[in-house]
């Protein structure tokens, strides 16, 4: 789609919009005429393989439906694979055998909190309800491993709840639902973009044009198909974060000179396939920035792993100041904020931790401080008198920061607010280590209108029939601010109840 010149899909798209409050004439309804023959029929049809669309798929499957992933890219998984590998689970064994005292209610306080109340309570308190058992789900069905004694309190969280899978990355999940899904006799079709979504008189959705042998991100490759969703359409697309001409319709200042975590294929169309047949979105213009990652390498990367360890166990200071700047467990947005000011004023944001932060990291993440340090996105002194220097930090103003956080090791008191770990040591041991910090575009809170089963809301008010969505796709789980690890958690939840309903539906043929 260009936004120089507006096109007929352009146009319907800002009708739709502007039409809320409206009558939508029926001709709004349909954005491809029904094909006189389908190229292929099948019960549930999914658009992304990412957490959502997997378990979507398998949900699915399992009850007997015939299933067809789409994914446009040549690989699957999606920004899933490259997830931290964190899922935010109230209540969970883990939790239990700390002893750490947690609840669905806890979390959605924490979810709204966050939120600035914009999240949609019923979502939010259905997404904290589900947890713990689709965890358990992903444990017994797919097979997914999780570390049997780390537990990461994420900014924003009440109390320590995200676990990690085994590898410290989303991949552990994907994988595992690949396989089960394979086991079932599905894959999802790889290079098989999703053009438009085609639905009948009546309005109900009754299949996608698609182009096969797609190469991205040529919009003109592939060859046109036909494939009829007898029972529906589930959109599992993902977010917009590497599409920059997009994302600034929402937010100007997202230009491109901001990188993004996100892997190169989280751009637009599938937006702009549901918008154009009225599909409601809400809350796009609610797009997070990651606080820690690192402007020594480009993408999500692994930089980002060492200063979120460290918003934990170590100290972020203003390397101009030596002083510590915000609280480091805040939620992402106030911790971006801060950043980002900083940067704006050409001072560097630096996460510095010590030898006993660096045998903490490597319990949960083995290996990952030495490729680190290989990739140059941490640097390893032997004193921190050595690392002011390197950085030209005043040593003294250095030194009484971290005196101050040994402080309140010691009285369980932090004097910027930071909840004190119950695993927290002092920072007194070289070597010391260091990661500079640069925010990236990494997450889109708003998305489609949805109720509790998955099912998409068109803009003047009613349910589009055969049209479901999940994960990051979605709107109103979040509002304003995501906090980390629940992300994990909305895309399955939501996933599975996505299959389950459609494959539920009668068909329409």
């Amino acid at each position: 789609m260009s936004f120089t010149k507006l096109s007929r899909r352009g146009f319907v798209q800002i009708l739709a919009a502007a039409s809320a409050a409206s009558s939508i004439p029926s001709w709004l309804s349909a954005s491809t005429k029904i094909p006189a023959r389908w190229d292929e029929s099948v019960d549930v049809v999914i658009v992304g393989s990412g957490f959502a669309g997997l378990a979507a798929a398998y949900e699915a499957k399992k009850v007997g439906a015939s299933v067809v992933i789409l994914e446009k890219m040549r690989v699957a998984g999606g920004n899933s694979a490259i997830n931290g590998g964190i899922l935010a689970v109230p209540g969970s064994p883990l939790q239990k055998k700390l002893g750490i005292k947690d609840s669905p209610k806890l979390m959605m306080q924490d979810m709204i909190k966050a939120g600035n109340a914009m999240n949609h309570p019923e979502k939010v308190r259905a997404l904290c309800n589900a947890a713990l058992a689709t965890y358990q789900w992903t444990v017994d069905e797919l097979g997914v491993q999780y570390q049997d004694k780390n537990i990461k309190q994420e900014g924003g969280h009440t109390v320590p709840r995200s676990l990690f899978t085994i590898n410290g990355s989303g991949s552990e999940i994907v994988n595992k639902e690949l396989a089960a899904l394979a086991r079932l006799g599905v894959k999802p079709r790889l290079r098989t973009i999703m053009d438009e979504i085609i639905v009948n008189d009546a309005g109900r959705v009754v299949g996608v044009k698609v182009r096969e042998g797609y190469r991205f991100p040529d919009k003109n490759s592939g060859k046109v198909k036909y494939i009829a969703a007898r029972r529906g359409l589930v959109l599992c697309y993902g977010g917009f974060s590497a599409d920059a001409q997009f994302r600034q319709i929402y937010d100007p200042k997202l230009t491109s000179k901001f990188d993004t975590t996100n892997q190169p294929g989280a751009t637009s169309e599938g937006w702009r396939a549901a918008m154009s047949i009225g599909a409601h979105v809400i809350q796009a213009d609610q797009i997070q920035i990651l606080p820690q990652t690192s402007p020594d390498e480009k993408g999500f990367g692994i930089g980002f792993a060492w200063s979120g360890h460290v918003s934990m166990f170590g100290v972020w200071v203003d390397g101009t100041t030596g002083k510590r700047f915000v609280n480091e467990l805040a939620n992402r947005k106030v911790r971006s904020l801060a950043i980002l000011e900083r940067l704006n004023q050409g001072h560097e944001c630096l996460a510095i931790g010590d030898a006993g932060t660096a045998a903490s990291f490597a319990e949960i993440r083995p290996g990952m401080l030495k490729r680190q340090l290989e990739r140059g996105v941490v640097f390893e002194f032997k004193t921190l008198d050595e690392l002011a220097a390197k950085f030209r930090i005043p040593a003294d103003a250095l030194k009484q920061t971290i005196a101050e956080m040994n402080k309140s090791v010691e009285t369980g008191k932090d004097p910027v607010g930071r909840p004190v770990n119950a695993k927290a040591r002092k920072l007194e041991t070289g070597p010391w280590y260091v990661a500079r910090m640069s925010p990236k575009i990494h997450h889109c809170m708003g998305g489609l209108y949805t109720n509790e089963k998955a099912q998409v809301y068109h803009v003047d008010g009613h349910l589009i029939e055969g049209l479901y969505a999940a994960g990051e796709a979605t709107g109103g789980v979040h509002g304003a601010v995501r906090l980390g690890s629940c992300g994990t958690a909305d895309a399955l939840i939501n996933g599975r109840i996505a299959g389950q309903q459609a494959a539920a539906q009668k068909p329409w043929s």
